[in-house]
C-alpha cells in the first residue's frame, strides 16, 4: 500500500466525522468520538502494510515526504497518541458541556472529538517531512489545530488565557522558523535536506555565519515546540489552563513530532565537521538548563497538571541529551525508544488525572489524597505511571533513560551524565510526592463513593499498564519496530 494513502485516510475521515457532526443530534455526539476511535485504528493497521517501495520515486512528491522506517514509526506513534486522546475526550466530556456557551445540549462537543483527528494528519505529514517547505506546512496544521483546542473552553479564563499565550508565542516561533529557512536557503539555495546535507560540504567558509545564523533561529522554533530552555516559559500556563485531553495531546504527540523533525535537521547539517564544533556545544548547554529547570522548577508544585508541565520539560532535556550524543550508532533508536515510553507513561497519568478531576473537582495533588481508599485501580495506574516516568528499574521510563545515557556515556558527555543522574534523583521525589498522596494522606471526603471509569477508559488503562511493564522487563518487540 502507498504510504501516502495514510495521511489522506486521516483527512477524509476528519471529515466525514466534521460533516457527520453538523446533522447529529445532542445525543449522538459519543458516537462520533467512538468513530474516530475505530477509523485511527483501522489506519493504524494499515501501517503495518505500508510500502514505501509502492511510491513513485520520480515524482515531484518524493522530494517533500519520506516514508522510511522513522516515518512510518512515528505515524503509528501520532495514531496510537490520539486513539488514546480521544478516550481521554470522552472522559472529559462533562468539563467541555458545562463550559461551552450554548443552548443545546452537546454543542461543540462533536468538534471537541474532530479536531484530534486532523491535528493527527499534520503529525503524521511531519513525520514524513524531509523539506523545510513540508516541514513548515505541516507544523502550521497541527499548530492552528491546537491554538483552537486550547482556547477551547470558552468559559473558562484559564482556558482562554492559555490559548492566547500559546498564540502569541506560537506565531512568534513561526516567525523564527521561517526567518531561519530564509537565511538556509539563501546560502544553500535548497530546501530539500538530503540536498541541504550534499550543499554543505562544497559551501564557501565565509558562508559559515549566515548559515548558523540560520540553524541558529531554526533551533529556537523548534526549542519552542519541544519546550527547551529557554525557550519553556509558555508550558506550565499553557498545560494547566487547556483542557486536559489537549495538554496529553500537547506534551506527547507534539513534542515527539518536534523531536522527530529536529534530529532529521541535525542529521543535516552535522554533516560537516565544523559545523559539529559549533552546533554539538551549543545543544549540550541547551541540554543541561533543560534538565536543570524542568526537574527543579516540578519540586515544589502542588497542582498535578503543572508538575506534570514542568516534568514533560526535563523529559525534553533528556531527549535532547540523546540529540547531542548523535555521534552513537544507537542514539538514534535511544530517542524513539525514549518517545515512545514517554507516549506511555505520560498517557497514563494524564487519563487516571482526567477521571480523578472529574470526580474529585480539580486537578490539584491534594484532590488525590486517599485515592486507594476510593479506586485502588486507578492509584496503581497512576503510581506505575509515575515511577515509570521517575526510571524505577522494570518500567519503560527506566530502560529510556538507561539507553540514552548509555549513549551519552559512549561520546564521553561526563557533565552531562552526572547531571542527568542528579536530575532524575530530584525526578524521583516530586513523582513520589503524589504517590504519597494516594497512598499515605486521608481523603478530604471519606465517605465519598467509588470513582466511576467507563468499560473503554478501564481497557486502555489496563493496556498501558501492561505495556510499560512489559516493554520495562522485555523490550525486544519495540526495539524490533524502531528504525
Amino acid at each position: 500500500m502507498n504510504p501516502l494513502y495514510l495521511e489522506v485516510s486521516v483527512v477524509v475521515l476528519g471529515i466525514i466525522l466534521l460533516m457527520a457532526e453538523a446533522f447529529s443530534g445532542p445525543g449522538a455526539k459519543r458516537g462520533l468520538a467512538y468513530a474516530g476511535i475505530l477509523g485511527l485504528l483501522a489506519i493504524l493497521g494499515a501501517t503495518f502494510f505500508a510500502d514505501p517501495a509502492a511510491m513513485n520515486v520520480t515524482a515531484a512528491y518524493a522530494k517533500f515526504y519520506s516514508a522510511d522506517p522513522l516515518a512510518i514509526f512515528l505515524k503509528q506513534f501520532a495514531l496510537v497518541t490520539t486513539v488514546i486522546v480521544l478516550v481521554m475526550a470522552l472522559e472529559y466530556a462533562p468539563t467541555v458541556e458545562a463550559n461551552l456557551p450554548s443552548e443545546r445540549r452537546g454543542a461543540g462537543l462533536g468538534e471537541f472529538y474532530t479536531l484530534p483527528v486532523l491535528a493527527c494528519a499534520g503529525l503524521m505529514w511531519m513525520a514524513s517531512a524531509v523539506d523545510f517547505v513540508m516541514i513548515f506546512v505541516s507544523l502550521e496544521l497541527v499548530t492552528i489545530t491546537f491554538y483552537i483546542l486550547v482556547s477551547y473552553l470558552r468559559r473558562n479564563e484559564n482556558s482562554l488565557e492559555a490559548g492566547t499565550k500559546y498564540l502569541v508565542l506560537g506565531a512568534l516561533s513561526t516567525g523564527f522558523l521561517v526567518y531561519g529557512i530564509t537565511w538556509i536557503y539563501g546560502v544553500t539555495g535548497q530546501f530539500n535536506l538530503a540536498a541541504i546535507a550534499a550543499a554543505l560540504p562544497a559551501l564557501d567558509q565565509a558562508t559559515a555565519p549566515a548559515l548558523l545564523f540560520g540553524f541558529g533561529l531554526v533551533l529556537i522554533a523548534l526549542g519552542f515546540k519541544i519546550a527547551a530552555a529557554p525557550f519553556q516559559f509558555w508550558v506550565p500556563d499553557v498545560y494547566q489552563g487547556a483542557p486536559t485531553p489537549v495538554t496529553a495531546f500537547l506534551s506527547v504527540a507534539s513534542k515527539a513530532a518536534g523531536f522527530i523533525v529536529l534530529l532529521r535537521v541535525l542529521q543535516a547539517f552535522l554533516v560537516v565537521p565544523a559545523l559539529q564544533e559549533k552546533i554539538l556545544p551549543l545543544l549540550a548547554v541547551i541540554t543541561g538548563a533543560t534538565m536543570i529547570f524542568g526537574n527543579l522548577a516540578a519540586i515544589p508544585q502542588s497542582n498535578l497538571k503543572r508538575l506534570l508541565a514542568y516534568s514533560s520539560i526535563g523529559h525534553a532535556g533528556y531527549l535532547l541529551l540523546g540529540l547531542v550524543s548523535i555521534g552513537a550508532p544507537f542514539a538514534g533508536t535511544a530517542v524513539v525508544f525514549y518517545l515512545a515510553a514517554y507516549l506511555l507513561m505520560t498517557l497514563l497519568a494524564f487519563l487516571v488525572m482526567t477521571i480523578v478531576a472529574q470526580a474529585t473537582g480539580g486537578d490539584d495533588i491534594a484532590n488525590f489524597n486517599g485515592l486507594n481508599q476510593r479506586a485502588p485501580h486507578l492509584a496503581f495506574a497512576l503510581m506505575l505511571a509515575m515511577l515509570s516516568l521517575a526510571g524505577l528499574p522494570l518500567t519503560a521510563g527506566f530502560l529510556g533513560k538507561l539507553f540514552i545515557f548509555e549513549c551519552a556515556i559512549e561520546q564521553q558527555h561526563w557533565g552531562l551524565v552526572i547531571l542527568g543522574v542528579i536530575t532524575v534523583a530530584a525526578g524521583f521525589y516530586y513523582y513520589l510526592k503524589v504517590i504519597r498522596a494516594m497512598y499515605w494522606q486521608q481523603p478530604a471526603a471519606p465517605d465519598a463513593p467509588e470513582i466511576g471509569v467507563s468499560g473503554l477508559a478501564k481497557l486502555t488503562i489496563a493496556l498501558l499498564c501492561a505495556l510499560i511493564i512489559w516493554i520495562g522487563v522485555y523490550p525486544a518487540p519495540l526495539l524490533s519496530l524502531l528504525p
